[in-house]
């Protein structure tokens, strides 16, 4: 079973539709199976008082502006599912809310997705679990009892779901991956696990690929010296090149789990056992 890998995009488009194509150009030629944005309907995620409060950024010198910023409408999406179509990738995007999950619901996108924040949002998760699309579920920030709780959403609508482990750390120490937690989820929850990874450089991830995860989604950016929150927790252009060969190495080198002499190794055994 080959991994699902996806470019995690999120906000690191900057609000700019020529950097989103270049983030998009990018998963192509890594050769990912998809890419995911991010959506929210900024006076609906926020507090009036928060948005009002200073932060100063390429917008402007409010949380109000640095969001909006952010943040791409219609025109920009509409253009996003052209260009992904035109590249042969998928696209989807993980809603803030239910406004931004019904926006998404005009495009074809074959996935949707709840990030971790999201997971204890029951008016969300049922709107996303009404849908019937295939669904990454992120556990970081998570008790079993609220994914329990959150599984129980899918189920209700017999919505096919895969979860997928993570820690919501940016960048994560390496040291608090757990992917062992990995095969304890698939367990546990009899369903297919995946990991979202924030950690710097590559490892971890490909390693979670031998604990036995079924996708792996990073976020990307072209430089990590850019503007944004999401920067520093994301893998450049060579190191999602690297990312992709090692997962499809690794892939390989798993094997069946099928114990079987190799044809290289029955002439050695010839050799050596006469």
């Amino acid at each position: 079973m080959s991994t699902f890998i996806v470019a995690e995009i999120g906000i690191n488009h900057n609000g700019d539709l020529k950097l989103a194509k270049q983030l998009i150009d990018m998963a192509v030629v890594a050769g990912c199976d998809a890419v995911k944005f991010q959506k929210r309907t900024v006076d609906k995620v926020y507090t009036r008082e928060y948005l009002a409060s200073p932060r100063k950024s390429p917008w402007g010198e409010t949380q109000r502006e640095q969001k909006e910023g952010l943040e791409f409408g219609k025109k920009e999406y509409d253009e996003i599912d052209k260009y992904c179509r035109e590249k042969g990738i998928e696209w989807y995007a993980s809603a803030w809310d239910i406004d931004s999950q019904k926006f998404l619901q005009q495009y074809d996108c074959k996935y949707n997705k709840v990030a971790s924040a999201m997971l204890t949002n029951d008016e969300l998760m049922e709107e996303i679990a009404k849908e019937g699309k295939y669904t990454f579920v992120a556990t970081g920030m998570s008790t079993l009892e609220e994914i329990d709780h959150a599984i129980e959403i899918f189920e209700k609508y017999n919505c096919p779901y895969e979860l997928m482990h993570c820690n919501s750390t940016y960048p994560m120490p390496a040291e608090d991956a757990n992917l062992k937690l990995i095969k304890v989820l698939g367990d546990v929850y009899k369903c297919k696990v995946g990991y979202s990874g924030h950690e710097s450089g590559t490892l971890v991830s490909t390693c979670a690929v031998a604990a036995g995860a079924t996708s792996i989604e990073r976020h990307i950016t072209l430089d990590r010296s850019m503007y944004g929150s999401d920067q520093k927790a994301s893998i450049e252009p060579y190191e999602l090149c690297k990312l992709v060969k090692d997962i499809r190495d690794t892939e390989k080198i798993m094997g069946t789990g099928e114990k079987v002499l190799t044809l290289a190794e029955e002439e050695v055994k010839k050799k050596l056992r006469g």
